[in-house]
């Protein structure tokens, strides 16, 4: 079930801040200073001190027009995020190509605008950034001043070393850039898949509140609609018996005495209790999630009971307050089990004096066994290749559905185990077990608006 469009990391969509930016270039400021500095007057090796300085001042310069021309939150466009990466790409191979090439211990940060890119451009921007940074690692392999040394001597690497250097950049760069591509995805689906969640939930507070509005509109609506019931009483005995408007005016009072007892309803029905707070026996609670559905042709076969050999209090049929999140999450699964099976779904509830267990099994193609590991990560499709989404679809089947139910029904406390059936049955089985005190026990007052 679809209920949040998914939002791809399209070509014009970057989440890469100004400020965010400006604080590595910073740190790459400081670093190179210290380094070069360092080296020139630390260790007494010569090099071109003033190109250096030259070329770390650049990127001072860069970040105070950037600070001055933008707020630190502004978020880059993917042009000009891609334009800044590439130039801190040259201005690092610059100043390697100034103190020794791809010679230089510190070749390696060549890949750090890649990473960044990775994580908060689109794929082609990565890709145009991975393909400049090893051409520049190719260029200051080949031509480049000597590696600062000490004096009267020369320092250089054998070809096939720098070679190996530059195949180990190339290794750092698909590494770190896939590393860091997957893990921003993975972050920005999850955010979107909460993002859903939060959705449903407001959705079933809004209608947690309408009772309110209700007895709030029936107090409110009282007072004028007394004084409108005066003054009618007061013009019907000022008509003569005969007048054209005494009809008028009795069906003025009559419909206002109407307004009165709906309104005289919905202040008792607010007395008596919030609806989507009353207690319910656990196959009351299956009903309710699967009555929605019993208008297809596939069959719905509901079987309850206690444990063989229970008797007592344990073997009386849980009951708990209705949840408006347990019921969407067992709606959800119902609907998914209906979605995909042949000809029926089966419902089985069970419990003991510990556990209660709800099992959803239909007689479909089943999981595929390639993320049955992974179902209930949004995004996770979970059903076979059939139903794969395409690229540019917009509808369901994005895994969204499955999340939203198993992270409602676990805020419950429940647990949920998914498999396919054994062979020769074809299927899905999910199954929902509750602690039976967790199961039974009542919403705290204070905790109604985050269950809502």
């Amino acid at each position: 079930m679809e209920v949040f469009p998914r939002h791809r990391l399209q070509s014009n969509s970057s989440r890469l801040r100004l400020q965010t930016l400006t604080r590595l270039r910073w740190i790459a400021v400081a670093g190179q200073s210290v380094a070069v500095i360092g080296t020139h007057f630390g260790l007494g090796f010569a090099l071109p001190i003033g190109w250096c300085v030259l070329v770390i001042l650049l990127s001072v310069v860069l970040n105070t027009v950037l600070r001055l021309r933008f707020a630190a939150r502004h978020r880059l466009s993917v042009p000009i995020g891609t334009a800044l990466l590439i130039y801190d790409m040259t201005q690092l191979g610059a100043l390697l190509w100034l103190t020794g090439g791809i010679e230089n211990p510190f070749c390696f940060l060549l890949i750090a605008p890649v990473t960044v890119a990775a994580a908060t451009l689109p794929l082609e921007s990565t890709i145009i950034l991975s393909v400049l940074t090893l051409a520049v690692a190719g260029i200051i392999g080949r031509y480049h001043f000597p590696l600062p040394w000490y004096a009267g001597q020369s320092f250089a690497l054998p070809p096939t070393y720098t070679t190996g250097i530059w195949t180990s950049i190339m290794c750092g760069l698909l590494f770190m850039g896939l590393y860091a591509r997957r893990l921003a995805r993975e972050a920005w689906q999850m955010s979107e898949a909460l993002a859903a969640t939060e959705l449903v939930l407001s959705r079933e507070q809004r209608l947690h509140a309408l009772d309110g509005l209700a007895a709030a509109a029936a107090h409110e609506l009282g007072t004028p609609l007394g004084t409108i019931t005066v003054v009618a009483r007061e013009i019907e005995r000022s008509l003569p018996p005969d007048s054209p408007l005494k009809d008028d005016v009795e069906l003025l009072r009559s419909q206002v005495q109407r307004c009165r007892v709906i309104l005289k309803t919905l202040t008792e029905k607010s007395a008596q209790g919030d609806p989507l707070h009353a207690f319910l026996p656990l196959s009351h609670l299956i009903e309710e999630a699967v009555e929605p559905y019993r208008v297809f042709e596939k069959e719905i076969k509901i079987t309850a009971g206690p444990a063989p050999g229970l008797d007592g209090d344990a073997a009386k049929e849980p009951i708990s307050e209705r949840r408006p999140g347990v019921v969407y999450g067992l709606t959800n699964l119902v609907e998914n089990g209906i979605d995909f099976a042949q000809t029926r779904v089966e419902i089985i509830a069970g419990w003991t004096a510990e556990r209660v267990t709800i099992t959803i099994a239909d007689d479909g193609p089943g999981f595929a066994p390639a993320i049955l590991g992974t179902l209930g990560d949004p995004y996770v499709t979970s059903r076979g290749a059939d139903r794969t989404q395409t690229k540019d679809d917009q509808g369901g089947g994005l895994g969204l559905g499955f999340f939203i139910a198993k992270t409602l029904l676990e805020r419950s406390g429940a647990e949920i185990d998914v498999a396919n059936r054994e062979q020769p049955q074809s299927g899905a089985v999910v199954q929902i077990s509750w602690p039976r005190a967790s199961f039974e026990k009542p919403i705290p007052r204070d905790d109604r608006s985050f269950e809502d």
